[in-house]
């Protein structure tokens, strides 16, 4: 399982955008099934079914095992696989575009759709905002109460989260950290509580933040 990676958001975003008086409107989506990308894209063919074209690309998998796109009418590989490369470019994983286009009267060319295309994704997805999935684990840490003012304070000025504290017998202070710090942060806690300290591992789960990525 990756540790982390790139994405958008679950809920589906739409940006459009005008070229030579063609319309084109960006819709994008998280999709982690090829059934999910599918019904998203027939779903805004029937929506848009007066559109010229619901050109569609999607990349879906941990090692991006499934890759498709379609032109729906648009000259051979000059939609789909625009579309697609942008999705490669940026590292996105289980993410799905749609984008209409409404024909305004001016023949781009082949080199005016790929570019058109292109740019209507890449916008699209600024303006959507991609998401990096981090894998973290929930650590338990369980201290005396005299530990909890020092300890709670040294977690909150650092880089580890804290998820909740229960008061219980003793305080279990469960914090979030990332896969690849667990030894760190076990080293780190023990070293603030003298080693008066019990830590157990709990849950893994993907923590998201919304990130500026442009590569």
């Amino acid at each position: 399982m990756l540790s982390v990676y790139y994405t958008v958001k679950k809920e589906a975003s739409e940006h459009e955008i005008n070229i030579q008086k063609s319309r084109f409107i960006a819709h994008i989506k998280r999709a982690e099934t090829e059934a999910e990308a599918q019904e998203f894209i027939q779903t805004l063919k029937k929506k848009y079914w007066d559109a010229s074209h619901n050109c569609s690309a999607y990349i879906i998998g941990e090692h991006d095992q499934i890759q498709k796109a379609n032109d729906d009418g648009e000259p051979s590989g000059t939609a789909g696989v625009p579309i697609l490369e942008v999705l490669k470019k940026k590292k996105l994983k289980d993410t799905v575009v749609v984008i209409t286009r409404y024909f305004g009267g001016i023949k781009l060319g082949a080199g005016g759709l790929i570019r058109a295309y292109g740019k209507a994704t890449s916008e699209g997805l600024n303006t959507g905002g991609i998401v990096e999935r981090r894998l973290v684990q929930i650590v338990h840490v369980t201290i005396e109460y005299t530990w909890l003012g020092k300890i709670e304070k040294e977690l909150r000025a650092s880089e580890y989260e804290i998820k909740q504290i229960n008061y219980l017998d003793k305080v279990e202070i469960e914090t979030y950290v990332k896969m690849e710090q667990k030894e760190l942060f076990k080293n780190w806690i023990i070293e603030q509580t003298n080693g008066q300290v019990e830590v157990c591992e709990g849950n893994c789960l993907f923590m998201e933040q919304i990130v500026e990525k442009t590569d």
